[in-house]
């Protein structure tokens, strides 16, 4: 199995300018995430942008969603920043004959104590494992699109709407 890895930006890519005070999207660090996972498996990483969440569109989700519908794969990993990941989700929910995983972190890949490396292989396992369909994992909970947001103040995802 071929898992292809979109990246996207978000604050698993994010890197601290200390002299400027604050954080910009950086390039991907999955792919040395995988490295220092020795992970065996076939993954190619392609690189569509390098946004903050809050700044995607509805033209860079429909850029993920013809870039996923276009291509031959079967198997998908995205890493997105989380304050939109839902909406992105919610927007590829409805592709057919692929099965995709949203994730991210709540801090940089690169801080020491970051969420990044749990999180992409809770992403790793679930893309493997799951149904076609759309789905966000996060800290180390497999949520459907559709029924998942991020609660901002307790700063976790949460499934809604189901009974």
């Amino acid at each position: 199995m071929q898992i292809r890895l979109i990246t996207t930006g978000g604050t698993i890519d994010k890197i601290y300018f200390d002299a400027l005070s604050g954080f910009q999207v950086g390039t991907s660090d999955v792919q040395q995430i995988l490295a220092d996972a020795l992970v065996d498996f076939d993954y190619d990483i392609v690189s569509l942008f390098q946004k903050d969440s809050l700044e995607i569109t509805h033209e860079d989700r429909q850029r993920i969603r013809d870039f996923i519908v276009g291509d031959d794969g079967s198997h998908y990993i995205v890493t997105h920043g989380t304050d939109t990941m839902a909406d992105t989700a919610e927007a590829l929910k409805d592709i057919k004959d692929r099965t995709i995983v949203l994730t991210g972190a709540l801090s940089p890949a690169k801080f020491r104590a970051s969420d990044a490396v749990f999180n992409v292989g809770m992403a790793v396992a679930t893309v493997q494992v799951a149904k076609p369909g759309v789905y966000i994992a996060m800290s180390g909970k497999v949520f459907k699109a559709g029924a998942v947001r991020k609660n901002r103040v307790e700063n976790r995802f949460e499934t809604f709407g189901q009974s």
